[in-house]
Protein backbone atom coordinates (compact mmCIF):
# COMPACT_ATOMS: atom_id res chain seq x y z
CA UNK A 1 0.00 0.00 0.00
CA UNK A 2 1.31 3.14 -1.04
CA UNK A 3 2.58 5.46 2.19
CA UNK A 4 2.41 8.97 2.35
CA UNK A 5 5.82 10.35 3.55
CA UNK A 6 5.98 14.19 4.59
CA UNK A 7 8.23 16.39 6.80
CA UNK A 8 7.56 16.11 10.58
CA UNK A 9 5.93 12.38 9.99
CA UNK A 10 8.86 10.36 12.41
CA UNK A 11 7.89 12.74 15.20
CA UNK A 12 4.09 12.78 14.99
CA UNK A 13 3.23 9.36 13.90
CA UNK A 14 3.10 8.04 17.54
CA UNK A 15 3.03 11.97 19.00
CA UNK A 16 -0.65 10.95 20.59
CA UNK A 17 1.09 8.69 23.27
CA UNK A 18 3.51 11.60 24.57
CA UNK A 19 0.59 14.05 25.18
CA UNK A 20 -0.20 14.46 28.80
CA UNK A 21 -3.61 14.18 30.42
CA UNK A 22 -5.22 16.88 31.55
CA UNK A 23 -8.18 17.82 33.50
CA UNK A 24 -11.40 18.91 32.06
CA UNK A 25 -12.49 21.60 34.37
CA UNK A 26 -16.20 22.74 34.12
CA UNK A 27 -17.73 26.29 34.43
CA UNK A 28 -21.21 26.42 35.79
CA UNK A 29 -21.62 29.86 34.61
CA UNK A 30 -20.85 29.45 31.06
CA UNK A 31 -23.08 26.29 31.54
CA UNK A 32 -26.65 25.39 29.94
CA UNK A 33 -28.30 23.41 32.54
CA UNK A 34 -31.53 22.31 33.91
CA UNK A 35 -33.05 22.69 37.49
CA UNK A 36 -31.08 20.49 39.81
CA UNK A 37 -28.60 19.66 37.22
CA UNK A 38 -24.65 19.79 37.64
CA UNK A 39 -22.19 20.16 35.46
CA UNK A 40 -21.19 16.67 33.84
CA UNK A 41 -19.25 14.63 30.80
CA UNK A 42 -22.25 12.58 30.22
CA UNK A 43 -24.22 14.61 28.19
CA UNK A 44 -23.40 17.22 25.65
CA UNK A 45 -20.65 19.24 26.30
CA UNK A 46 -18.52 22.22 24.97
CA UNK A 47 -15.24 21.88 25.57
CA UNK A 48 -12.56 25.20 25.48
CA UNK A 49 -9.43 24.32 24.35
CA UNK A 50 -6.64 22.71 21.99
CA UNK A 51 -8.21 20.16 20.09
CA UNK A 52 -5.36 17.61 20.53
CA UNK A 53 -5.46 17.92 24.23
CA UNK A 54 -8.99 18.23 24.19
CA UNK A 55 -9.29 14.32 23.07
CA UNK A 56 -6.90 12.83 24.75
CA UNK A 57 -8.53 14.13 27.83
CA UNK A 58 -11.54 12.57 26.30
CA UNK A 59 -10.47 8.74 26.07
CA UNK A 60 -10.98 7.91 29.61
CA UNK A 61 -14.77 8.36 28.91
CA UNK A 62 -15.32 8.67 25.84
CA UNK A 63 -13.21 6.22 24.11
CA UNK A 64 -15.26 3.49 21.74
CA UNK A 65 -18.73 5.45 22.77
CA UNK A 66 -18.51 8.20 19.43
CA UNK A 67 -20.74 7.06 17.03
CA UNK A 68 -20.19 10.22 14.53
CA UNK A 69 -17.75 12.31 14.09
CA UNK A 70 -17.88 15.11 11.75
CA UNK A 71 -14.83 18.19 11.43
CA UNK A 72 -13.78 20.94 9.16
CA UNK A 73 -10.74 21.69 9.56
CA UNK A 74 -8.62 24.13 8.34
CA UNK A 75 -8.74 23.92 4.22
CA UNK A 76 -5.41 25.24 4.05
CA UNK A 77 -5.75 27.41 1.31
CA UNK A 78 -2.88 30.67 2.14
CA UNK A 79 -5.75 32.93 2.75
CA UNK A 80 -5.13 35.24 5.40
CA UNK A 81 -8.57 37.28 5.89
CA UNK A 82 -10.88 34.41 7.03
CA UNK A 83 -11.64 34.31 10.63
CA UNK A 84 -10.09 30.83 10.77
CA UNK A 85 -7.09 32.02 9.62
CA UNK A 86 -6.59 29.37 7.40
CA UNK A 87 -3.05 29.25 6.59
CA UNK A 88 -1.94 27.63 9.68
CA UNK A 89 0.15 30.57 11.31
CA UNK A 90 -1.89 31.02 14.69
CA UNK A 91 0.38 30.84 17.46
CA UNK A 92 -1.00 27.86 18.95
CA UNK A 93 -0.02 26.20 16.06
CA UNK A 94 3.36 27.52 15.21
CA UNK A 95 4.11 27.19 18.96
CA UNK A 96 3.30 23.10 18.73
CA UNK A 97 5.10 22.65 15.29
CA UNK A 98 8.28 24.03 16.86
CA UNK A 99 8.25 21.94 19.79
CA UNK A 100 6.57 18.63 18.38
CA UNK A 101 8.71 18.28 14.83
CA UNK A 102 11.60 20.61 15.91
CA UNK A 103 14.45 22.00 13.49
CA UNK A 104 12.96 19.65 10.56
CA UNK A 105 9.79 21.56 10.74
CA UNK A 106 11.15 24.60 9.88
CA UNK A 107 11.53 24.20 6.31
CA UNK A 108 8.29 22.42 5.83
CA UNK A 109 6.16 23.61 3.49
CA UNK A 110 2.35 24.13 4.81
CA UNK A 111 1.10 20.95 3.61
CA UNK A 112 3.80 19.53 5.50
CA UNK A 113 2.50 21.55 8.65
CA UNK A 114 -1.25 20.38 7.52
CA UNK A 115 -0.34 16.88 7.68
CA UNK A 116 1.93 17.16 11.32
CA UNK A 117 -1.38 18.75 12.39
CA UNK A 118 -3.68 16.42 11.16
CA UNK A 119 -2.00 12.94 11.75
CA UNK A 120 -2.39 12.89 16.04
CA UNK A 121 -5.09 14.40 15.84
CA UNK A 122 -6.57 11.82 13.38
CA UNK A 123 -5.30 8.99 15.06
CA UNK A 124 -7.40 9.77 18.59
CA UNK A 125 -10.56 10.45 17.12
CA UNK A 126 -10.11 6.70 15.79
CA UNK A 127 -9.66 5.69 19.10
CA UNK A 128 -13.00 8.08 20.51
CA UNK A 129 -15.06 5.73 17.32
CA UNK A 130 -17.24 3.24 18.31
CA UNK A 131 -16.63 0.41 15.81
CA UNK A 132 -19.99 1.26 14.14
CA UNK A 133 -19.26 4.62 13.74
CA UNK A 134 -17.91 6.69 11.13
CA UNK A 135 -15.94 10.15 10.27
CA UNK A 136 -17.06 12.51 7.85
CA UNK A 137 -14.40 15.34 7.43
CA UNK A 138 -15.17 18.43 4.94
CA UNK A 139 -12.12 19.59 2.71
CA UNK A 140 -11.64 21.33 -0.74
CA UNK A 141 -8.77 21.06 -3.14
CA UNK A 142 -5.61 22.18 -1.04
CA UNK A 143 -5.46 19.20 0.84
CA UNK A 144 -7.77 16.59 -0.25
CA UNK A 145 -5.22 14.18 -1.55
CA UNK A 146 -3.31 14.64 1.70
CA UNK A 147 -6.36 13.90 3.84
CA UNK A 148 -7.10 10.83 1.48
CA UNK A 149 -4.07 9.32 2.27
CA UNK A 150 -3.66 9.95 6.06
CA UNK A 151 -7.21 8.49 6.10
CA UNK A 152 -6.45 5.41 4.32
CA UNK A 153 -3.04 4.90 6.60
CA UNK A 154 -4.53 5.19 9.56
CA UNK A 155 -8.13 3.71 9.45
CA UNK A 156 -7.54 1.60 6.77
CA UNK A 157 -8.18 1.32 2.75
CA UNK A 158 -10.71 -1.34 3.43
CA UNK A 159 -12.66 1.29 5.81
CA UNK A 160 -13.49 4.10 3.10
CA UNK A 161 -17.13 5.17 2.93
CA UNK A 162 -16.76 7.26 0.15
CA UNK A 163 -16.32 10.92 -0.91
CA UNK A 164 -19.63 12.75 -1.52
CA UNK A 165 -19.60 16.15 -3.62
CA UNK A 166 -21.15 18.97 -1.99
CA UNK A 167 -22.66 22.03 -3.99
CA UNK A 168 -21.70 24.91 -1.41
CA UNK A 169 -21.83 27.86 -3.72
CA UNK A 170 -24.17 27.33 -7.06
CA UNK A 171 -22.38 30.49 -8.58
CA UNK A 172 -18.95 29.13 -8.08
CA UNK A 173 -16.04 31.22 -6.92
CA UNK A 174 -12.39 32.06 -8.81
CA UNK A 175 -9.88 30.47 -6.24
CA UNK A 176 -6.65 31.29 -8.42
CA UNK A 177 -7.78 29.46 -11.12
CA UNK A 178 -10.40 29.55 -14.65
CA UNK A 179 -12.91 27.68 -13.08
CA UNK A 180 -15.73 28.49 -10.94
CA UNK A 181 -15.65 26.43 -8.08
CA UNK A 182 -18.93 25.42 -6.72
CA UNK A 183 -18.07 22.49 -4.65
CA UNK A 184 -16.30 21.21 -1.50
CA UNK A 185 -15.65 17.24 -0.67
CA UNK A 186 -17.35 15.44 2.33
CA UNK A 187 -14.63 12.39 2.97
CA UNK A 188 -16.00 9.47 5.10
CA UNK A 189 -14.65 6.63 6.53
CA UNK A 190 -15.85 4.07 8.79
CA UNK A 191 -13.87 2.18 11.91
CA UNK A 192 -14.85 -1.23 10.90
CA UNK A 193 -17.22 -0.77 7.39
CA UNK A 194 -18.45 -3.93 7.82
CA UNK A 195 -20.11 -3.26 11.15
CA UNK A 196 -21.16 0.47 9.68
CA UNK A 197 -25.12 0.40 9.24
CA UNK A 198 -26.01 3.84 7.16
CA UNK A 199 -29.12 5.60 7.79
CA UNK A 200 -31.18 6.04 5.01
CA UNK A 201 -33.30 9.24 3.55
CA UNK A 202 -36.78 9.50 3.23
CA UNK A 203 -38.70 8.29 0.18
CA UNK A 204 -40.11 11.28 -2.11
CA UNK A 205 -44.02 11.60 -2.68
CA UNK A 206 -43.41 10.64 -6.07
CA UNK A 207 -40.58 7.43 -4.90
CA UNK A 208 -44.19 6.33 -2.55
CA UNK A 209 -46.70 5.93 -5.37
CA UNK A 210 -44.40 3.82 -7.02
CA UNK A 211 -45.46 1.46 -4.07
CA UNK A 212 -48.99 0.39 -5.33
CA UNK A 213 -48.83 -3.07 -4.69
CA UNK A 214 -49.52 -5.34 -1.36
CA UNK A 215 -48.14 -8.33 -0.80
CA UNK A 216 -48.82 -11.38 1.33
CA UNK A 217 -48.01 -9.68 4.84
CA UNK A 218 -50.28 -6.96 3.88
CA UNK A 219 -47.14 -4.27 3.18
CA UNK A 220 -46.89 -1.79 0.32
CA UNK A 221 -44.87 -3.08 -2.33
CA UNK A 222 -43.20 -2.11 -5.46
CA UNK A 223 -42.20 -4.41 -8.56
CA UNK A 224 -38.38 -4.39 -9.46
CA UNK A 225 -38.09 -6.56 -12.31
CA UNK A 226 -36.40 -9.95 -11.67
CA UNK A 227 -35.00 -10.07 -15.30
CA UNK A 228 -31.09 -8.70 -14.97
CA UNK A 229 -30.12 -5.59 -16.53
CA UNK A 230 -27.05 -4.12 -17.28
CA UNK A 231 -23.55 -5.62 -17.42
CA UNK A 232 -23.36 -9.73 -17.39
CA UNK A 233 -27.35 -10.23 -18.16
CA UNK A 234 -26.82 -11.83 -21.49
CA UNK A 235 -27.62 -16.14 -21.37
CA UNK A 236 -24.00 -16.58 -22.32
CA UNK A 237 -22.37 -14.61 -18.96
CA UNK A 238 -24.54 -16.65 -16.72
CA UNK A 239 -26.14 -19.71 -18.51
CA UNK A 240 -27.14 -21.15 -15.08
CA UNK A 241 -29.28 -17.88 -14.30
CA UNK A 242 -31.23 -18.63 -17.61
CA UNK A 243 -34.27 -20.66 -16.76
CA UNK A 244 -37.92 -21.07 -17.47
CA UNK A 245 -40.12 -19.96 -14.91
CA UNK A 246 -44.34 -21.19 -15.55
CA UNK A 247 -46.37 -18.51 -14.27
CA UNK A 248 -50.41 -18.23 -13.50
CA UNK A 249 -52.60 -16.15 -15.94
CA UNK A 250 -55.79 -16.51 -13.69
CA UNK A 251 -53.42 -15.81 -10.00
CA UNK A 252 -50.61 -14.26 -11.65
CA UNK A 253 -48.83 -16.68 -8.91
CA UNK A 254 -45.26 -17.92 -10.31
CA UNK A 255 -43.23 -21.44 -9.72
CA UNK A 256 -40.02 -23.10 -11.33
CA UNK A 257 -42.24 -26.60 -11.66
CA UNK A 258 -44.60 -26.94 -14.99
CA UNK A 259 -48.56 -26.92 -15.45
CA UNK A 260 -50.60 -27.36 -18.12
CA UNK A 261 -52.41 -24.35 -17.55
CA UNK A 262 -49.76 -22.33 -16.65
CA UNK A 263 -47.50 -20.11 -19.22
CA UNK A 264 -43.57 -20.60 -19.72
CA UNK A 265 -41.32 -17.41 -19.43
CA UNK A 266 -37.81 -17.37 -20.57
CA UNK A 267 -35.44 -13.63 -19.62
CA UNK A 268 -35.53 -11.78 -22.74
CA UNK A 269 -33.45 -9.16 -23.65
CA UNK A 270 -34.58 -5.86 -25.30
CA UNK A 271 -33.18 -6.86 -28.55
CA UNK A 272 -35.01 -9.95 -28.58
CA UNK A 273 -31.83 -12.49 -27.24
CA UNK A 274 -31.62 -14.61 -24.19
CA UNK A 275 -31.08 -12.92 -20.88
CA UNK A 276 -30.95 -14.52 -17.06
CA UNK A 277 -32.66 -13.92 -13.87
CA UNK A 278 -31.19 -12.04 -11.43
CA UNK A 279 -32.38 -15.23 -8.34
CA UNK A 280 -31.16 -18.77 -8.84
CA UNK A 281 -33.45 -21.50 -9.51
CA UNK A 282 -33.67 -22.50 -5.84
CA UNK A 283 -34.45 -19.53 -4.65
CA UNK A 284 -37.51 -18.84 -7.09
CA UNK A 285 -38.69 -22.06 -5.55
CA UNK A 286 -37.77 -21.21 -1.89
CA UNK A 287 -39.10 -17.44 -1.94
CA UNK A 288 -42.41 -17.70 -4.86
CA UNK A 289 -43.91 -15.90 -2.64
CA UNK A 290 -41.97 -12.38 -3.13
CA UNK A 291 -42.64 -12.67 -6.83
CA UNK A 292 -46.04 -12.08 -8.69
CA UNK A 293 -46.20 -12.20 -12.59
CA UNK A 294 -47.60 -9.62 -14.99
CA UNK A 295 -48.65 -9.00 -18.45
CA UNK A 296 -46.48 -5.94 -19.89
CA UNK A 297 -46.11 -4.49 -23.44
CA UNK A 298 -42.61 -4.77 -24.87
CA UNK A 299 -41.15 -1.53 -25.83
CA UNK A 300 -40.00 -1.82 -28.82
CA UNK A 301 -42.42 -3.72 -30.60
CA UNK A 302 -45.84 -3.26 -29.05
CA UNK A 303 -46.39 -6.58 -28.45
CA UNK A 304 -47.80 -7.95 -25.05
CA UNK A 305 -46.22 -11.19 -22.82
CA UNK A 306 -45.77 -11.85 -19.65
CA UNK A 307 -43.08 -11.27 -17.07
CA UNK A 308 -41.98 -11.87 -13.51
CA UNK A 309 -41.60 -9.24 -11.17
CA UNK A 310 -40.30 -8.71 -7.33
CA UNK A 311 -42.28 -7.39 -4.25
CA UNK A 312 -40.18 -4.97 -2.84
CA UNK A 313 -41.93 -3.62 0.26
CA UNK A 314 -41.65 -0.22 1.19
CA UNK A 315 -40.85 -1.23 5.02
CA UNK A 316 -38.10 -3.44 6.57
CA UNK A 317 -38.26 -6.60 8.66
CA UNK A 318 -39.19 -4.11 11.70
CA UNK A 319 -41.39 -2.40 10.35
CA UNK A 320 -39.72 0.89 9.47
CA UNK A 321 -39.55 2.10 5.85
CA UNK A 322 -36.69 1.58 4.15
CA UNK A 323 -35.83 5.05 2.37
CA UNK A 324 -33.15 5.61 -0.16
CA UNK A 325 -29.51 5.22 -0.08
CA UNK A 326 -27.52 8.63 0.09
CA UNK A 327 -26.23 9.99 -3.43
CA UNK A 328 -22.89 10.98 -3.74
CA UNK A 329 -23.41 14.22 -5.05
CA UNK A 330 -25.36 16.91 -2.72
CA UNK A 331 -27.37 19.42 -4.25
CA UNK A 332 -29.53 21.88 -2.78
CA UNK A 333 -30.18 25.44 -0.29
CA UNK A 334 -29.55 23.47 3.08
CA UNK A 335 -26.24 22.94 1.82
CA UNK A 336 -24.66 26.12 0.54
CA UNK A 337 -22.71 28.11 2.55
CA UNK A 338 -24.86 30.97 1.88
CA UNK A 339 -27.82 29.73 4.20
CA UNK A 340 -25.48 28.68 6.41
CA UNK A 341 -24.60 32.48 7.03
CA UNK A 342 -28.13 32.97 7.32
CA UNK A 343 -28.33 30.50 9.80
CA UNK A 344 -26.00 32.04 12.17
CA UNK A 345 -27.93 35.60 11.27
CA UNK A 346 -31.21 34.19 12.49
CA UNK A 347 -29.33 33.83 15.68
CA UNK A 348 -26.69 36.65 16.09
CA UNK A 349 -28.11 39.25 13.74
CA UNK A 350 -24.98 40.39 12.88
CA UNK A 351 -23.02 36.78 11.71
CA UNK A 352 -19.45 36.27 13.68
CA UNK A 353 -18.58 34.49 10.87
CA UNK A 354 -18.95 34.97 6.61
CA UNK A 355 -19.67 31.16 5.60
CA UNK A 356 -19.90 28.77 8.56
CA UNK A 357 -21.20 25.77 7.44
CA UNK A 358 -24.96 25.16 7.10
CA UNK A 359 -26.72 23.10 9.81
CA UNK A 360 -28.10 20.93 6.58
CA UNK A 361 -25.11 19.46 6.04
CA UNK A 362 -24.79 18.05 9.16
CA UNK A 363 -28.38 16.84 9.93
CA UNK A 364 -27.81 15.01 6.51
CA UNK A 365 -24.72 13.16 8.08
CA UNK A 366 -26.73 12.65 11.03
CA UNK A 367 -29.88 10.67 9.11
CA UNK A 368 -26.84 8.53 7.17
CA UNK A 369 -25.00 7.30 10.17
CA UNK A 370 -28.60 6.81 11.95
CA UNK A 371 -28.91 5.72 15.73
CA UNK A 372 -31.35 8.62 17.71
CA UNK A 373 -29.17 8.26 20.51
CA UNK A 374 -25.62 8.83 19.08
CA UNK A 375 -22.76 10.62 20.86
CA UNK A 376 -21.43 13.39 17.37
CA UNK A 377 -18.37 14.99 18.06
CA UNK A 378 -16.78 17.66 16.22
CA UNK A 379 -13.33 18.57 17.52
CA UNK A 380 -13.51 21.64 14.80
CA UNK A 381 -16.52 23.01 16.05
CA UNK A 382 -16.12 27.13 14.89
CA UNK A 383 -19.32 28.30 15.06
CA UNK A 384 -21.35 25.69 16.47
CA UNK A 385 -23.56 24.13 13.67
CA UNK A 386 -22.94 20.83 15.15
CA UNK A 387 -24.62 21.38 18.37
CA UNK A 388 -27.20 23.62 16.50
CA UNK A 389 -28.09 20.48 14.21
CA UNK A 390 -27.76 17.94 16.88
CA UNK A 391 -30.84 19.37 18.75
CA UNK A 392 -32.72 20.04 15.48
CA UNK A 393 -32.58 16.58 14.66
CA UNK A 394 -33.43 15.78 18.10
CA UNK A 395 -36.39 18.10 18.34
CA UNK A 396 -37.38 16.76 14.96
CA UNK A 397 -37.57 12.68 15.61
CA UNK A 398 -37.43 12.98 19.66
CA UNK A 399 -34.52 11.31 19.56
CA UNK A 400 -31.27 12.03 22.74
CA UNK A 401 -28.29 12.32 20.96
CA UNK A 402 -25.36 14.19 22.54
CA UNK A 403 -23.11 16.19 21.10
CA UNK A 404 -19.53 17.20 22.38
CA UNK A 405 -17.83 20.14 20.38
CA UNK A 406 -14.39 21.62 21.17
CA UNK A 407 -12.93 24.81 20.02
CA UNK A 408 -9.63 26.91 21.33
CA UNK A 409 -10.27 29.83 22.26
CA UNK A 410 -7.97 32.13 19.76
CA UNK A 411 -8.06 31.70 16.23
CA UNK A 412 -4.98 34.41 16.16
CA UNK A 413 -3.35 37.03 18.06
CA UNK A 414 -5.72 39.23 16.93
CA UNK A 415 -8.49 37.16 18.51
CA UNK A 416 -6.75 37.21 21.67
CA UNK A 417 -5.90 41.42 21.73
CA UNK A 418 -9.45 41.90 20.53
CA UNK A 419 -10.73 39.04 23.42
CA UNK A 420 -12.82 37.32 20.90
CA UNK A 421 -13.16 34.21 22.33
CA UNK A 422 -14.54 31.78 19.87
CA UNK A 423 -15.67 28.85 21.92
CA UNK A 424 -17.55 30.96 24.71
CA UNK A 425 -18.50 34.13 22.26
CA UNK A 426 -19.35 32.17 18.92
CA UNK A 427 -19.28 28.20 19.35
CA UNK A 428 -21.27 28.25 22.74
CA UNK A 429 -23.45 31.07 22.46
CA UNK A 430 -24.79 29.76 19.31
CA UNK A 431 -25.93 26.43 21.15
CA UNK A 432 -27.47 28.21 23.74
CA UNK A 433 -29.48 30.14 21.88
CA UNK A 434 -30.63 27.62 19.30
CA UNK A 435 -31.80 25.42 22.62
CA UNK A 436 -33.51 28.54 24.61
CA UNK A 437 -34.84 30.63 21.31
CA UNK A 438 -34.85 34.11 20.92
CA UNK A 439 -37.40 36.83 19.37
CA UNK A 440 -36.26 35.35 15.78
CA UNK A 441 -35.65 31.67 16.72
CA UNK A 442 -37.75 29.13 18.26
CA UNK A 443 -36.25 27.78 21.06
CA UNK A 444 -35.08 23.84 20.47
CA UNK A 445 -34.75 22.38 23.95
CA UNK A 446 -31.42 21.21 25.92
CA UNK A 447 -28.61 21.59 27.82
CA UNK A 448 -25.39 21.76 27.81
CA UNK A 449 -21.90 21.57 30.16
CA UNK A 450 -18.87 24.01 29.43
CA UNK A 451 -15.87 22.73 30.33
CA UNK A 452 -11.95 24.07 29.82
CA UNK A 453 -8.98 22.21 29.50
CA UNK A 454 -7.37 22.17 32.42
CA UNK A 455 -3.60 21.20 34.05
CA UNK A 456 -2.03 18.57 33.17
CA UNK A 457 -3.18 15.60 35.40
CA UNK A 458 0.50 15.59 36.73
CA UNK A 459 3.79 16.74 35.26
CA UNK A 460 6.64 15.86 33.09
CA UNK A 461 8.36 13.99 36.11
CA UNK A 462 5.58 12.29 37.26
CA UNK A 463 4.62 14.94 39.93
CA UNK A 464 1.32 16.55 40.57
CA UNK A 465 2.38 19.66 41.45
CA UNK A 466 0.52 22.10 44.17
CA UNK A 467 -3.17 20.86 43.07
CA UNK A 468 -3.24 17.24 43.73
CA UNK A 469 -5.90 15.71 41.27
CA UNK A 470 -9.29 14.37 42.22
CA UNK A 471 -9.11 10.92 42.89
CA UNK A 472 -11.84 9.80 40.46
CA UNK A 473 -9.64 12.04 37.71
CA UNK A 474 -6.83 9.23 39.02
CA UNK A 475 -8.82 6.35 38.53
CA UNK A 476 -10.58 7.26 34.89
CA UNK A 477 -6.93 7.57 33.89
CA UNK A 478 -5.85 4.52 35.41
CA UNK A 479 -8.75 2.27 34.54
CA UNK A 480 -8.23 3.49 30.69
CA UNK A 481 -5.02 3.71 30.07
CA UNK A 482 -4.71 -0.10 31.65
CA UNK A 483 -7.69 -1.47 29.51
CA UNK A 484 -8.50 0.73 27.21
CA UNK A 485 -12.06 0.69 28.14
CA UNK A 486 -14.37 3.48 29.38
CA UNK A 487 -14.46 4.21 33.52
CA UNK A 488 -17.60 2.21 34.86
CA UNK A 489 -18.98 5.34 36.46
CA UNK A 490 -21.23 4.59 38.89
CA UNK A 491 -23.63 7.52 37.34
CA UNK A 492 -24.73 5.14 33.94
CA UNK A 493 -23.61 1.29 34.61
CA UNK A 494 -26.07 0.08 37.14
CA UNK A 495 -23.30 -2.64 38.27
CA UNK A 496 -20.06 -1.18 38.14
CA UNK A 497 -18.96 -0.99 41.60
CA UNK A 498 -16.39 1.10 42.01
CA UNK A 499 -15.71 1.90 45.71
CA UNK A 500 -13.00 4.30 47.08
CA UNK A 501 -13.34 3.10 50.62
CA UNK A 502 -11.83 -0.14 49.55
CA UNK A 503 -9.63 1.27 46.34
CA UNK A 504 -11.30 -0.85 43.77
CA UNK A 505 -12.19 0.79 40.38
CA UNK A 506 -13.64 -2.13 38.20
CA UNK A 507 -12.60 -4.75 36.81
CA UNK A 508 -12.09 -6.14 33.06
CA UNK A 509 -10.91 -9.63 31.76
CA UNK A 510 -11.43 -11.08 34.96
CA UNK A 511 -8.47 -8.54 36.59
CA UNK A 512 -9.04 -6.49 39.46
CA UNK A 513 -8.02 -2.35 39.51
CA UNK A 514 -7.39 -0.90 42.67
CA UNK A 515 -6.35 2.71 43.66
CA UNK A 516 -5.26 3.78 46.81
CA UNK A 517 -4.52 7.53 46.88
CA UNK A 518 -5.70 10.46 49.00
CA UNK A 519 -5.78 13.44 47.58
CA UNK A 520 -4.02 15.53 50.21
CA UNK A 521 -0.64 16.54 51.63
CA UNK A 522 -1.20 14.64 55.19
CA UNK A 523 -0.67 10.81 54.31
CA UNK A 524 0.04 8.52 51.43
CA UNK A 525 -2.40 5.74 51.26
CA UNK A 526 -0.28 2.23 50.33
CA UNK A 527 -0.67 -1.62 49.78
CA UNK A 528 -0.71 -2.65 53.46
CA UNK A 529 -1.70 -6.25 55.82
CA UNK A 530 -6.05 -4.99 56.15
CA UNK A 531 -5.76 -4.14 52.14
CA UNK A 532 -4.46 -7.91 51.62
CA UNK A 533 -7.09 -9.38 54.37
CA UNK A 534 -10.08 -7.68 52.13
CA UNK A 535 -9.22 -8.72 49.02
CA UNK A 536 -8.58 -11.70 50.21
CA UNK A 537 -12.17 -12.68 51.84
CA UNK A 538 -13.93 -10.09 48.88
CA UNK A 539 -12.44 -10.31 45.48
CA UNK A 540 -12.35 -13.15 43.54
CA UNK A 541 -10.18 -12.45 40.68
CA UNK A 542 -7.37 -13.98 40.20
CA UNK A 543 -5.04 -11.41 39.28
CA UNK A 544 -4.74 -7.70 41.10
CA UNK A 545 -3.49 -4.69 39.61
CA UNK A 546 -2.61 -2.01 42.38
CA UNK A 547 -1.93 1.92 42.05
CA UNK A 548 -0.95 2.49 45.55
CA UNK A 549 0.85 5.61 47.25
CA UNK A 550 3.64 3.36 49.06
CA UNK A 551 3.84 -0.39 49.30
CA UNK A 552 3.37 -1.21 53.07
CA UNK A 553 4.20 -4.12 52.87
CA UNK A 554 7.72 -6.57 52.77
CA UNK A 555 7.97 -8.08 48.86
CA UNK A 556 8.52 -11.04 50.62
CA UNK A 557 5.18 -10.71 52.66
CA UNK A 558 3.50 -9.83 49.15
CA UNK A 559 4.56 -12.98 47.70
CA UNK A 560 3.69 -15.37 50.71
CA UNK A 561 0.08 -13.72 50.18
CA UNK A 562 0.03 -14.75 46.86
CA UNK A 563 1.23 -18.54 46.98
CA UNK A 564 -1.43 -19.05 49.88
CA UNK A 565 -4.39 -17.27 48.07
CA UNK A 566 -3.69 -17.95 44.52
CA UNK A 567 -3.52 -14.52 43.67
CA UNK A 568 -0.99 -12.40 41.24
CA UNK A 569 -0.67 -8.68 42.56
CA UNK A 570 1.16 -6.00 40.10
CA UNK A 571 1.70 -3.21 42.21
CA UNK A 572 2.05 0.35 41.27
CA UNK A 573 3.45 3.44 42.46
CA UNK A 574 1.38 6.62 41.73
CA UNK A 575 2.62 9.01 41.13
CA UNK A 576 5.61 7.50 39.85
CA UNK A 577 4.47 4.62 37.72
CA UNK A 578 1.44 6.68 36.04
CA UNK A 579 1.87 5.45 32.49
Amino acid sequence: MPVLQFKGKTAVENYHHTVPHHRLEFDAKLSLLGKGEKPSLDGNLIIEGDNLVALKALLPTHAGKVKCIYIDPPYNTGNEGWVYNDNLTQPQFKDWIGRTVGKEGEDACRHDKWCCMMYPRLTLLKELLREDGAIFISIDDNELNNLLNLMTEIFGAENRFGIIIVEVNPRGRRLGTELAIEHEYLVGWTKNILKFKPGRQALTAEQLAEFSEVDEKGRKCRLLGLRKRGALSRREDRPNLHYPIYVSPSTNAVSVEPSKTWIKVLPRLSDGTDGVWRWQKSKVERDSWQLVAREVRRRESGEREWDVFQLDPVENEAGDEKGRIFPSIWQGSEYNNETGRDQLRALFGDPPFDYPKPVGLVTSILRMVGDSDAIILDSFSGSGTTGQATLEMNDLDGGSRQFVLVQQPFDSSDDREKNFNICRDVTAERVRRAAVGTDTFRALGGTFTYARVGEPLFGEYKDFGETLPAYEDIAKYVFYTETSREFPDTTKHENAAWDKSSGRIGECAGRSYYLLYEPNEREDRGLDRSFLKNVAAQDTNRELVVYCERLAVHQDELRKFEREHGKKIRHMLVPFNLK
